[in-house]
């Protein structure tokens, strides 16, 4: 029997070219889903969001309104309903994501100085079309009123619509989105959820490898091949899906910056480095969790729990500073996070490598932590105990 890391890493190689499970879950799912993302959300922002109008006035200001809202890039009127409740149902069954309430008189009111209300109503189930859809309810509805009042003001006092234009909007917004000045849903949500995806199956594949030795009986062996050493079997087990891991996120980065065009504005060695450490750093997560707790169901459980609690407390779109406490430390326990605080401070912004050696920090504690465990993982595989 050959001994060492070399024919540990060959053994490895065997069993992941022979089983169709680690084609599947190391190269083929990883890349289906990051050209799904991708594609999913190639157009940048969401556009065309079906809603409903409900027109009580029917007078030449309410048909004003509803070509606005047709018109714009985010809205698209599918349906006219008659009542509240036939739009309402509408909502329910899925067919819009709301509509916009044109009450009775609504255009006599405003011209007699009343205050007239108009209501809108979003699907907050669907956020980010819900979201839109509320944006663009709400300007219509007070831009049409601004406009009303421009027009009674200009022609009672006979002003230009220079002179009335400070009154009715005395302070004017100068916007300036920076590190994303498109919008771009793609650039965060892309550049988070396929990391998110790659650390998914690593956390999956790593600890399936490491506790079906287990499962299987083989381990002794293993540690046999290894003469007694945890370290020198480990690095036999994990090498070779360190490279391939590698190649696949190469890969994945290449698809973002290359393909897709996505920002870049940083150094591309160290988005390069970060990439790579953030592979290793995901095995070290699972790593420590199999000689935590050297048990094949419940390491698959965990690494499959935190990958997918991963996309929410990665605080991708939700700041940590708004989330409970308690569920807000959790967020520093999780490879991805890093990844992406990486590509903030390093790609979007452009900023120095000083302002991210800590997030670089804490890749290697993900890498250096299950050292300290290693000897439970040990013990467990010297005398392997399946438990279902």
């Amino acid at each position: 029997m050959k001994t060492g890391i070399r024919a540990i890493m060959a053994r490895t190689l065997r069993e992941l070219a022979g089983r169709p499970l680690y084609w599947y879950a190391i190269i083929v799912l990883p890349l289906l889903l990051f050209v799904f993302l991708t594609s999913e959300l190639k157009e940048g922002l969401p556009a065309k969001a079906p809603a409903a109008i409900v027109d009580k006035d029917h007078t030449s200001l309410s048909r004003r309104v509803t070509s606005t809202l047709d018109g714009m890039q985010m809205v698209s009127l599918t349906k006219e309903c008659d009542s509240y409740s036939q739009a309402m149902q509408a909502m329910r069954r899925g067919e819009i994501f709301g509509f916009f309430l044109i009450p009775e008189n609504y255009e006599a009111d405003l011209l007699a100085g009343r205050s007239p209300v108009v209501s809108f109503y979003t699907n907050m189930t669907y956020f980010i079309p819900g979201t839109m859809l509320y944006k663009n309810f709400k300007t219509t509805a007070v831009y049409t009123k601004a406009g009303v009042v421009m027009n009674v003001v200009q022609s009672a006092t006979g002003a230009t619509s220079e002179e009335v234009t400070p009154v009715i909007n005395p302070v004017n917004i100068s916007a300036h989105p920076i590190g994303n000045p498109w919008l771009n849903y793609a650039y965060y949500l892309a550049v988070s959820f396929i990391p998110g995806v790659l650390q998914l199956m690593i956390f999956l594949v790593t600890a399936y490898t490491i506790c079906e030795e287990l499962k299987r009986g083989t381990s002794v062996r293993l540690m046999r091949m290894a003469r007694g050493s945890v370290v020198r079997a480990v690095c036999g087990k994990m090498l070779p899906q360190t490279l391939i891991w590698w190649a696949i996120a190469l890969f994945m980065q290449s698809w973002m910056y290359a393909y897709n065009h996505f920002p870049c504005y940083g150094s591309m060695p160290w988005i390069t480095a970060n990439t790579l450490l953030f592979v290793v750093a995901s095995q070290g997560f699972a790593l420590f969790v199999c000689c935590c707790l050297p048990n094949l169901r419940l390491a698959l459980s965990i690494g499959a729990l935190t990958g997918i609690l991963s996309f929410s407390l990665g605080a991708f779109s939700w700041p940590v500073s708004e989330m409970y406490g308690a569920v807000a430390i959790f967020t520093w326990i999780i490879p991805v996070r890093y990844y992406f605080l990486n590509y903030i401070t390093l790609s979007l912004d452009a900023m120095p490598l000083y302002y991210s050696r800590y997030y670089f920090a804490a890749y290697f504690i993900f890498i250096l932590a299950p050292l300290p465990m290693l000897w439970r993982l040990k013990k467990a595989w010297l005398r392997p105990v399946y438990i279902p």
